[in-house]
């Protein structure tokens, strides 16, 4: 029996336990938190870990439950608060003074994630009795689609409360620690240290790149079409923080031609030295982490570095950045696998040992930065009203990024997955995969 103490079909089964394991992970996820971790913003790209757990339930609230039970009455001005950038769903409190916000309480916070679960457990089995509006199996069909999206975007939120939880414990002088580091997880043979670059030959050709089959996929990997490629080769591994710290030596960001014109602006602006989160003391580099302030293991992969940094290095090394199109097609059919958030390491960790003509990390670790602007597939249409805003209105001076991250859910990610970002984020868990054209 569900808590709602209805016995729904199998069908609503299954999208009840995703529903319960996704939302129970959110929680999971701010268990170490402290009410005063809870309600700080760091910055304007970032919200306070409060404003996440409300903002999810929010979207189930208004794409699901006033669609699926028009009797269902949300709290009054939590959409006006909660609703982030959804101009047709109505008014937006302003984004940058979201940390100013001390009410609802946290508590409050939580009580309302408790009212939409009881409300969506109960919609989940009125699905398959026709007790919706329109009790016809498409509506229902449709509803559990804007389930499933809702559950895709309560993970893409659970990635983003770790990532500004972050900023905020960095920006504390004494280094505050979410949560230990744990090893990581047991994967392949580890590589030896300093572990060589090597490169994986691609073939060229007519491909075809976008989501295209069964399954979920946002609306922004779709339709699925025909690109050419010339023939590239793709480095077998991610940069790693050896590799960057040669680049820092060989004076990396003192050299304006290495950088895009608005990278090299962008680095004496913001006095950009090193990555995001690196520090040096006693002549020692070490990074700020989930676990703390740690000193820096030279084969874990470089993080925290933004497109302009990432296409200076590529430059430094000889080499360039992969297309989103090369990416995807030397990943799709390669199995997901990788260090992910599941893990609970919460850190990029060393790369497996190599083996000949295979490449490594793909999946997990950092997100990987593509060459590509961020821009619609030929045939892209966003779907109508407020949902359609969800990734159609963003593809405009962004960068799109591959593969996940170790704060990503491994059943979140896929190779048609499209990240984005702007050229100068570096907050997120971004990194480096070299590309080069055939001698």
């Amino acid at each position: 029996m569900t808590r709602a103490g209805l016995a729904p079909d199998a069908v609503s089964q299954r999208l009840l336990d995703r529903y319960r394991r996704v939302r129970s992970f959110t929680e999971d996820l701010c268990a170490p938190l402290a009410v005063e971790d809870y309600v700080v913003q760091s910055m304007p790209d970032a919200s306070p870990t409060r404003w996440h757990i409300c903002h999810v339930s929010w979207f189930f609230e208004q794409f699901v439950l006033q669609r699926g039970r028009p009797d269902y009455q949300p709290p009054p001005h939590f959409d006006y608060l909660f609703n982030s950038y959804y101009v047709q769903a109505g008014p937006r409190f302003e984004r940058p003074r979201r940390g100013l916000l001390t009410r609802p309480t946290v508590a409050e916070a939580y009580e309302y994630r408790g009212r939409v679960d009881r409300a969506m457990e109960e919609l989940l089995v009125a699905l398959d009795r026709g007790e919706t509006i329109g009790g016809s199996e498409q509506e229902a069909a449709e509803l559990r689609a804007l389930v499933e999206l809702g559950l895709h975007h309560e993970q893409q939120h659970q990635e983003l409360i770790l990532t500004d939880l972050k900023h905020l414990l960095a920006q504390n002088p004494l280094f505050p620690t979410y949560r230990e580091q744990r090893p990581a997880a047991p994967r392949a043979t580890p590589g030896p240290p300093g572990d060589e670059l090597g490169w994986v030959g691609c073939q060229g050709g007519l491909r075809e790149i976008g989501h295209g089959g069964d399954g979920f996929a946002y609306d922004n990997e779709t339709p699925r079409h025909r690109v050419y490629l010339e023939p590239y080769r793709l480095a077998d591994r991610l940069v790693t923080n050896r590799e960057y710290r040669e680049f820092l030596a060989d004076g990396g960001y003192r050299r304006g031609p290495l950088w895009l014109s608005e990278g090299w602006a962008t680095v004496e602006a913001e006095r950009w030295r090193a990555p995001r989160y690196w520090v040096e003391r006693d002549s020692t580099w070490h990074h700020f982490t989930l676990g703390g302030l740690l000193p820096l293991v030279d084969d874990e992969p470089v993080c925290h570095v933004s497109y302009f940094e990432a296409d200076a290095f590529a430059r430094w090394a000889g080499a360039r950045l992969p297309t989103e199109a090369e990416w995807e097609v030397a990943a799709r059919e390669l199995p997901v696998e990788g260090n992910f958030v599941d893990d609970e390491r919460f850190h990029p960790a060393p790369a497996p040992a190599a083996r000949r003509g295979a490449l490594r990390q793909v999946y997990g670790d950092v997100w990987e930065w593509t060459q590509s602007h961020y821009s619609p597939y030929p045939g892209f249409r966003p779907a109508a009203g407020a949902v359609g805003e969800y990734n159609g209105k963003f593809m405009c001076n962004q960068f799109v990024l591959r593969g996940g991250a170790c704060y990503s859910s491994r059943d979140h990610i896929r190779a048609t997955y499209r990240n984005f970002l702007p050229a100068s984020a570096r907050w997120f868990f971004s990194g480096i995969r070299l590309a080069r054209d055939p001698d």
